[in-house]
């Protein structure tokens, strides 16, 4: 589907607070296994067309969304960036490479969303594990990928405190990357991520369970999104009445080396997909990351839930024994086509839904689009075994009888 990439998304910054809500003051921390009560919504808004129609422009269309797991650099990874680079032009660190077999998947769609779940780092000062601060230039890297936003909650957040979300962020808005989920005043923690695509006004949400303990910087209680339910659906309703026809949400949550989702993510998925503003869903897809293992994808109240996506660059993983799992490596690509209301002031709906497994190759450095990969190497049984191993996790809780399909 051809797209304009300069036109998609209006500027991340700017607007003010008037327009999607006041900053929160406080957030509460959702507690594992457990929901706020929520509290009445406002009042069911009317139906209403959509911008494009509204304004008498070209009617509405199909578009596809795609959205991707963790981007986690450990040290290996930022030392690959540093070897692939060609020289002073790249600012010593090249990302796009690593990136280039799932460039043409990503690029291809007319909305494509990240996970950075790092912050980035200045003057050479990067490292991995445990507090990670990045090369910004992983921000061009995503960019050049194709990806238009990247959601920025994580429980690594916090991990260079204040001075990490102003670079990270600002790294961002050079390589004209949407973000939320992280912010540098209560003004723009206020704003969702805003992109446009086939004629639609898609408002991006971000949130993390928490920010391994790390207190948010002294007076800005806003600096990062904290899962709270109640928080979220006030977000979404804000979204949506500043004129978002798709409410996008993705949230940092889960256990860590579980492929099933635990019992928060249950819960907090079936009570959000049921939340609705005159008969229309608050949220319209949900994109989970964290857990660094691939997660089923479900139909959940008629919403499509991905529990977790997996990570898709971080380096040789290790989980809590102490033990190398291979699985830290694996992942999957979402990708959705939503279709345009059928009535002014529908939904717009997921037409098909589909993934795509990957894996990040520690030795050569470089993501693998599995099912691409298999096609055009037959004999690579290492490649088809890993495929069928994050294929059976995604459809694990029944996604295949809603249409769920593999694509490459």
């Amino acid at each position: 589907m051809g797209r304009n990439r300069t036109r998609r998304h209006t500027a991340r910054r700017g607007g003010g607070p008037g327009r999607y809500g006041a900053p929160a003051l406080a957030v509460l921390l959702l507690a594992a296994g457990t929901t706020a009560c929520a509290a009445p919504g406002p009042e069911p808004a009317a139906p209403r067309a959509s911008p494009s129609a509204a304004r008498g422009s070209v009617p509405d269309r199909a578009f596809t969304l795609v959205a991707s797991g963790d981007v986690l650099p450990h040290d290996s990874v930022i030392a690959r960036a540093r070897g692939d680079a060609e020289g002073p032009a790249d600012g010593g660190y090249d990302f796009r490479p690593m990136l280039a077999a799932v460039r043409p998947f990503v690029s291809a769609a007319d909305l494509a969303i990240c996970h950075m779940e790092t912050v980035y780092g200045a003057d050479g000062d990067y490292r991995g594990y445990p507090a990670f601060t990045s090369p910004p230039q992983i921000a061009r890297g995503l960019a050049a990928t194709g990806y238009d936003a990247c959601s920025t909650a994580s429980n690594h957040t916090l991990d260079d405190g204040a001075d990490g979300i102003r670079r990270t962020l600002d790294a961002m808005d050079t390589a004209g990357l949407v973000h939320h989920g992280s912010a540098r005043t209560a003004e723009e923690a206020a704003l969702p991520g805003r992109l446009k695509a086939g004629g639609a006004e898609v408002a991006h949400l971000a949130y993390t369970y928490g920010t391994n303990g790390q207190p948010l910087p002294d007076g800005q209680p806003w600096a990062v999104r904290l899962i709270d339910e109640q928080r979220i659906l006030d977000d979404a309703r804000a979204a949506r009445r500043a004129g978002a026809d798709i409410v996008v949400l993705s949230l940092h949550w889960g256990t860590e080396w579980q492929t099933a989702p635990d019992e928060q993510q249950l819960t907090l998925a079936k009570s959000l997909t049921a939340a609705n503003t005159g008969g229309r869903p608050d949220i319209d897809l949900v994109l989970g990351t964290h857990a660094h293992v691939p997660q089923a994808y479900e139909k959940v109240n008629g919403t499509w839930v991905i529990y977790g996506m997996g990570d898709q660059i971080a380096g040789p993983m290790f989980d809590y024994s102490g033990a190398r799992d291979h699985r830290g490596n694996m992942g999957s690509i979402g990708r959705f086509t939503f279709g345009p209301p059928k009535t002014p002031g529908g939904r717009w709906e997921v037409t098909r839904a589909e993934f795509v497994p990957q894996w990040y190759d520690t030795d050569s450095g470089r993501v693998v689009n599995l099912p691409a990969a298999v096609a055009e190497d037959s004999g690579r049984d290492d490649y088809r075994s890993i495929q069928d191993t994050v294929a059976e996790t995604v459809l694990s809780r029944g996604a295949a009888k809603d249409g769920l399909t593999m694509a490459r």
